[in-house]
C-alpha cells in the first residue's frame, strides 16, 4: 500500500469508529479499529481505551439517540483530524467536535478530542459550520 492509499484508509477509518460508536456499536468500533494498549487523552476519564470504550457505552446509554455529521477530515501522515457536529439531544443545537487520531498501520493507537456548544443564540451569523 502506497503513502496516499495509507492516508486514504485511516481517514476512512477515523470516520468509520466514530460514526459506530455514535450509533451504539462501540465494540465493534473497538474491535475493528482501536489497538486497545493505545491511550486516550480525554481529561474525564481515566487512561486507557478500555476506560473511554465504557464511557462511550455509557454515553450510549444516556444519549441514544444521537447525531453526528462528519465536516471536515484532514490528514497528515500518521495523523487524522476529523472536524464533525455532534447532537446528544434534538432540543439543542449540539456542539463542533474535533477529534485527533495517530496512527500505527491501520489501527487507533493515540486519541484526543475536544469539543465546543454552539449556543442557541450565537452572535456569529457564519455560524459553527
Amino acid at each position: 500500500m502506497n503513502n496516499e492509499d495509507e492516508i486514504q484508509t485511516r481517514k476512512r477509518v477515523a470516520t468509520e469508529f466514530l460514526q459506530l460508536v455514535t450509533v451504539g456499536r462501540i465494540q465493534e468500533a473497538y474491535d475493528n479499529f482501536v489497538d486497545m494498549n493505545g491511550k486516550h487523552h480525554n481529561v474525564f476519564f481515566r487512561a486507557g481505551f478500555p476506560a473511554l470504550q465504557r464511557a462511550m457505552m455509557d454515553n450510549d446509554i444516556q444519549f441514544p439517540g444521537k447525531h453526528f455529521s462528519v465536516k471536515n477530515v484532514i490528514a497528515e501522515g500518521h495523523l487524522i483530524a476529523v472536524h464533525s457536529h455532534l447532537v446528544l439531544n434534538q432540543r439543542e443545537k449540539g456542539m463542533v467536535v474535533v477529534h485527533l487520531f495517530r496512527f500505527e498501520g491501520d489501527k487507533i493507537v493515540e486519541m484526543w478530542d475536544c469539543g465546543q456548544s454552539i449556543p442557541a443564540d450565537s452572535p456569529n451569523q457564519d455560524g459553527a459550520f
